[in-house]
């Protein structure tokens, strides 16, 4: 099922999708393709940062675990993501800040965050600066993440989200594609941070996304198939909408 364009509906329409497409991620990932001794939740942490949550629950011990200890085995070959960078030796954070966790059993710490964007992540500038803080803060405490984002560069985002998160990493300034503004993102909380991304569009199929449980090895995630099972719920008003057999919001 390709990718719909959600701009044609009002944000509590993509905001009832955005939360059942979570949970299907959620029930994949506790469902066997997680190794042994990593669970998947569904949380929303109160306020505009989840510094104090990080720093309570993410961990700087090594997770060593047999990369074939769950049901599927993670990932050894590389993710279907065609594009990779590596933010230079000079790259500097600036200062750090509802999500899909990544834990550990051990002491129960986050090592990873799955982000899927709304609307509201992107409606105002302190609304981007707080999501970027948000990703800042999770790569400088060692925590992976894996960030979608289904609408186009905005005013307060002209680069899209991949291009704000960027900037502190790199001098270039990132340019979506002018046929791909949408994007899928892995960014790998290493000594350099590193990226592997996919810009999308409209009417694109989403790749499996690669989510990094270490900095050397990832899982990937169903991304297509879950987004299909979410997409089941939408009400046939709003599936109108978005495939275009209706006048949109």
């Amino acid at each position: 099922m390709p990718i719909h364009d959600w701009t044609r509906v009002n944000a509590g329409t993509f905001h009832d999708f955005h939360s059942a497409w979570i949970i299907h991620l959620k029930e994949a990932l506790n469902g066997g393709l997680l190794p042994k001794n990593y669970y998947a939740l569904a949380e929303q942490h109160a306020g505009r940062t989840i510094a104090d949550v990080l720093t309570l629950h993410v961990g700087d011990e090594d997770v060593s675990e047999p990369r074939d200890s769950g049901a599927v085995a993670v990932a050894e070959m590389r993710p279907r993501i065609s594009r990779r960078a590596v933010a230079g030796p000079n790259a500097t954070f600036r200062a750090m800040r509802r999500s899909l966790t990544i834990r550990h059993a051990s002491n129960h710490r986050i090592v990873a965050l799955l982000e899927i964007l709304s609307p509201a992540n992107k409606d105002r500038d302190r609304s981007v600066k707080d999501f970027v803080e948000k990703v800042h803060s999770a790569l400088k405490r060692g925590c992976h993440l894996l960030v979608i984002d289904l609408f186009p560069p905005g005013s307060y985002a002209p680069h899209g989200i991949h291009g704000a998160i960027w900037e502190s990493f790199d001098s270039e300034d990132y340019e979506p594609p002018p046929d791909k503004p949408l994007i899928l993102a892995a960014y790998i909380a290493s000594q350099l941070v590193e990226v592997e991304f996919e810009p999308l569009a409209v009417g694109d199929v989403i790749p499996d996304g690669p989510l990094y449980l270490q900095s050397d090895w990832c899982i990937n995630v169903p991304l297509e198939a879950t987004y299909q099972e979410a997409y089941r719920g939408v009400p046939e008003f709003w599936r109108g909408a978005l495939e275009g057999s209706a006048a949109p919001y």
